[in-house]
C-alpha cells in the first residue's frame, strides 16, 4: 500500500494509524490457498470436534507461549484483539479475508457485542471479500437470523461451516443452510471419511482439503471425488486445497491430473481513497476506544 501521505497531507500520527499495522506481515498476505490475506481480531480457540484433533493454529500458537511482546505470547488462550479491528480498512488493495484464521468468531466466551462490531468493519470495509468460517453452527445460525441479520445478506460476506466427517460436519450444513446467508461455504478439511451423499442446496462454495501435520490422518482418493462429482451435479464451486499429509508440498493439490481453482461470482467493488477511510479508522477508533498505533 502506498504511503497515504503522498496524497493527503495528513498529520505524522494519522500518517502512521493509517499506515502501520504491528505483524502485518503475518496478515496481509497469506500461504493458504483460497484466501489472499487473513484478519484476527481474535485469538485462540478451543477443541470442539475431531477435526480440531491436530489443529494448525493451536501448534503454531503455542511455540511462542512465553514470548514477551509476541501476538501468541500467551499462547492458544483465547483474546480479543481490539486493535486489529481496523485492519481492513488499511489495506486499500482489494483482497479476500479469512476472518480469524487463528481463532472462531463464534466461539462461545467471545461476546455477541464484539461479534457486531467485527461485523460493522466488514460491513463497512466492503471492497473486500470475507470468509467466516466456524465450527460453532449453532451459535452462528442464531446471529446471522437476528443481530447481525444485515451482515447475513451482504454478498461481500461469506458464511461456512467446517465439515470433517458425518456424525460432526454433515449438521453444521443444515444450521447454516437455515440461516440462509447471501452466500455460503463449507470447508470440508480435513476430510477424514467418506460424506456419502450430502444435501448442498443453499450451498454456493465447497473446499476439500487433507490434514497436513505430523500424525497427519489420510485422506482417500474416493472420498474427494464423491464431493467433486456432487458439486459438479448441484452446480457448486469447487476447490480442491490439498491432498495434506507430512509432505503436502510433495502429494500436491492435484485430482485426478487436474487442480480445481473455483470460485463463487462476485463483484469487485473499488475502494475508498485515503481520507474516506482515514474517517472510517477514526470512527473504529473513537467507537472501540483504541489509541492511535504511533
Amino acid at each position: 500500500m502506498h504511503s497515504p501521505a503522498r496524497h493527503v497531507n495528513f498529520p505524522l500520527a494519522t500518517r502512521h494509524f493509517l499506515q502501520y499495522c504491528p505483524y502485518e506481515h503475518m496478515s496481509a498476505q497469506s500461504k493458504i490457498e483460497w484466501t489472499d490475506a487473513t484478519w484476527n481480531p481474535m485469538r485462540g480457540c478451543t477443541k470442539v470436534s475431531p477435526g480440531c484433533v491436530h489443529c494448525y493454529a493451536e501448534t503454531f500458537a503455542e511455540r511462542f507461549r512465553g514470548v514477551p511482546g509476541h501476538p501468541f505470547e500467551f499462547g492458544f488462550d483465547l483474546r480479543l484483539v481490539p486493535e486489529k479491528l481496523g485492519d481492513p480498512i488499511r489495506w486499500s488493495k482489494p483482497k479476500k479475508i479469512f476472518v480469524n484464521s487463528m481463532s472462531d468468531l463464534f466461539h462461545e466466551d467471545v461476546p455477541d457485542g464484539y461479534i457486531e462490531k467485527v461485523c460493522r468493519v466488514m460491513m463497512a470495509a466492503n471492497w473486500h471479500t470475507y470468509q467466516v468460517l466456524t465450527k460453532r453452527a449453532d451459535r452462528m445460525a442464531e446471529l446471522l437470523r437476528g443481530k447481525l441479520r444485515k451482515a447475513a445478506k451482504a454478498a461481500h460476506i461469506w458464511w461456512g461451516v467446517s465439515v470433517e466427517n458425518r456424525k460432526h460436519g454433515l449438521p453444521r450444513i443444515a444450521k447454516l443452510r437455515g440461516a440462509k446467508p447471501a452466500l455460503a461455504f463449507l470447508s470440508i478439511e480435513p476430510l477424514l471419511e467418506d460424506l456419502g451423499k450430502f444435501d448442498l442446496r443453499g450451498i454456493q462454495w465447497v473446499i476439500v482439503g487433507g490434514e497436513s501435520s505430523p500424525g497427519a490422518r489420510s485422506m482417500e482418493t474416493e472420498w474427494v471425488r464423491n464431493i467433486r462429482d456432487q458439486c459438479r451435479k448441484a452446480d457448486v464451486a469447487f476447490f480442491f486445497k490439498q491432498w495434506g499429509g507430512t509432505r503436502k508440498k510433495q502429494t500436491g493439490r492435484s485430482l485426478d491430473g487436474k487442480t480445481y481453482d473455483a470460485y463463487p461470482d462476485f463483484a469487485a467493488v473499488e475502494a475508498l481513497d485515503a481520507r474516506q477511510r482515514l474517517l472510517l479508522l477514526r470512527e473504529v477508533e473513537a467507537e472501540y476506544k483504541i489509541g492511535s498505533v504511533l
